[in-house]
């Protein structure tokens, strides 16, 4: 990509994220306190158990009521609240330079990509990106440093759109690639087979990562608001088809609708969210919609 390291980013997305948090809703792994669950057990926030007094344990922690009633000294175990890991999950296929309504997908998802960053940077949890079309492309660790947006900006900036796409395939690099439970983010237009993305979304499931997928398109993609004669183009293979917009909008639409479906039945039944945006409506719209959507579940 050719873009500066502002392409991706906009103040006025990024105030209005600063009210928000994004929580994890299962349990994650960290190492610092902050706002989501830990599998793990310390003296923190919510309690957890007792357990017996051992030599060496902080008196604080002492429940003197129930050694009035037992006699035996107990103390306090709390479940702790920690950081958690977000892995930003980019897809830069051929597919996603699609950009008929201005923007690319790709340039759409990218700054998508940076906002979440953001978000999760400011809540001081750990977040790193990485990039897919037919493999792995690029990978950033996880990290909550002070510079790390800039970092994933610049890992964005600096890798080339690929023109093939096995996303499954990549996504079970990516999936490997997640080595803490924590929250993995698909940023794609899932053009690939649903089977095998699947798979891939399976792996990160099994690894008990919550797993949260922005479909994104383009609004001619999925609606087709064309008249007359229209080419269509292939970017990852540039096979090219000329037809007449009205005689295949019907069905065009029909199987687009169907595939939609289908995708959200797949991943419902791996209890993993499906978000679509679209290239035309504002990111800061549609992004902060989804986190106050998100935010009422807790």
């Amino acid at each position: 990509m050719t873009a500066d390291l502002t392409t991706f980013t906009s103040p006025t997305l990024f105030s209005k994220l600063d009210s928000f948090e994004l929580r994890a809703h299962g349990i994650v792994e960290g190492f610092m306190h902050g706002l989501h669950r830990s599998p793990f057990v310390g003296f923190s926030v919510e309690f957890n158990s007792h357990r017996e007094y051992a030599p060496g344990d902080d008196l604080r922690h002492v429940n003197w009521k129930l050694y009035a009633r037992q006699k035996r000294l107990y103390v306090k175990e709390y479940d702790a609240e920690t950081n958690m890991n977000l892995y930003i999950m980019l897809d830069i296929s051929g597919s996603m330079t699609c950009a008929n309504t201005g923007i690319s997908k790709l340039d759409y998802a990218s700054s998508l990509a940076a906002a979440l960053a953001h978000l999760a940077l400011k809540q001081h949890d750990a977040v790193g990106i990485t990039l897919f079309a037919d493999e792995v492309v690029a990978h950033l660790p996880p990290k909550a440093k002070t510079h790390q947006l800039e970092d994933i900006l610049r890992t964005i900036q600096n890798s080339k759109p690929r023109p093939v796409s096995d996303a499954g395939r990549a996504l079970q690099q990516c999936a490997e690639l997640a080595r803490h439970r924590g929250i993995c983010v698909v940023i794609s237009d899932l053009f690939d087979d649903t089977e095998a993305l699947m798979t891939a979304i399976e792996q990160m499931r099994f690894r008990s990562h919550e797993v949260i997928v922005f479909h994104v398109l383009d609004r001619w993609e999925r609606d087709l608001p064309l008249e007359g004669n229209i080419q269509f183009e292939d970017l990852e293979s540039s096979l090219r088809l000329t037809t007449h917009a009205d005689g295949v909008r019907g069905k065009y639409i029909q199987a687009v609708t169907e595939w939609r479906e289908q995708l959200d039945r797949e991943f419902r039944n791996r209890s993993v969210e499906r978000i679509e945006m679209v290239t035309d409506e504002p990111l800061d719209q549609a992004l902060l919609n989804y986190l106050v959507k998100r935010a009422a579940c807790f």
